[in-house]
């Protein structure tokens, strides 16, 4: 993941609504594995559910590895070390990606390792090789103040980090009712009911966001990586074939791929062929976050395209 910085939420940056509601309802509550802490468990494909909801109280921090891979299993033993010494303020998930195809789709994961951290269900990507403790530390103290913006400040004792117990705040109608669309995977139903709600109250950021997520989700939950890929290959001037790449990149947490990819297009084309490529882009730039420093550049770029 290049230009990656920890601590950047990508919202809706990564899929992972294909595992939402693949859990297996008889399994047992997470749990540490024979021999692990109780801050460190390991998952599956089936089990996925169960951290998802645990990030919204506790961040989770998802180690994806593999047993052939060096740098993998060092960094794993890294993450062990200081996740035990931090006592139940953030859960370390385990997935050995070879055996859990779906959650390595979800993820985009192509190589290992590959750290990424979810806080209220959203993943925040953290490392793609091996780092020292020291790094871990301080990139787990930034995971800290995220959480706490997000209100996301339990402990796995079921605290908050101030001692008091965490009231799960209460959503707005319309909001509740996306949010249970998502959940079933309905997301025309979450869709509508996010343009509903701006349409009562214009200003209402959250919805805002959600609506964009939601849009990607929509527009990525049947696209194969690499037919889309050989098709945006083969016509580089199809506005519909980048745009479908671009969302991919977009969902894998390949933000300046994505927004080279739109950009590179834009100049390409003439007068009102601009126009959806145009808007696109600032529906990205919305996704990610107007004081990134990727959309920034991106920004400035579109800008002296545009003069």
């Amino acid at each position: 993941m290049s230009d990656q910085a920890p601590g950047a939420v990508l919202r809706g940056a990564v899929d992972l609504s294909s595992l939402r509601n693949r859990a297996n309802q008889s399994a047992a509550p997470a749990s540490a594995p024979s021999g692990a802490t109780s801050y460190i468990v390991d998952i599956t494909d089936a089990t996925f559910q169960q951290v998802l909801d645990i990030s919204r109280g506790v961040p989770v921090v998802v180690d994806m590895w593999a047993g052939w891979s060096e740098a993998s299993t060092q960094l794993s033993a890294t993450l062990e070390t200081v996740v035990t010494e931090l006592a139940g303020r953030l859960l370390l998930a385990k997935v050995e990606i070879e055996k859990n195809p779906q959650i390595a789709q979800a993820f985009r994961a192509q190589a290992v390792p590959l750290v990424v951290a979810l806080i209220n269900g959203q993943p925040v990507p953290l490392f793609s090789s091996a780092v020292t403790e020291e790094q871990v530390r301080a990139t787990f103290e930034q995971l800290f103040e995220l959480a706490t913006q997000q209100g996301v400040t339990q402990t796995l004792g079921g605290e908050s980090a101030e001692g008091e117990e965490k009231a799960e705040p209460e959503l707005a109608p319309l909001h509740q009712e996306a949010f249970v669309a998502i959940e079933a995977g309905d997301y025309a139903t979450a869709i509508a009911a996010y343009e509903k709600a701006l349409v009562q109250n214009p200003r209402d950021d959250e919805a805002r966001a959600g609506l964009g997520q939601v849009k990607l989700l929509h527009r990525t939950q049947s696209l194969d990586l690499q037919e889309a890929r050989a098709a945006a290959a083969a016509n580089p001037l199809d506005v519909q074939a980048q745009f479908d790449i671009a969302d991919l990149d977009l969902a894998g947490g390949h933000v300046d791929d994505a927004f080279a990819r739109l950009l590179d297009l834009f100049a390409e084309l003439d007068g009102d062929e601009r126009t959806p490529v145009r808007e696109r882009l600032l529906e990205l730039f919305g996704l990610v976050g107007d004081a990134d420093p990727r959309v920034i550049r991106a920004r400035g770029r579109l800008t002296s395209l545009l003069f």
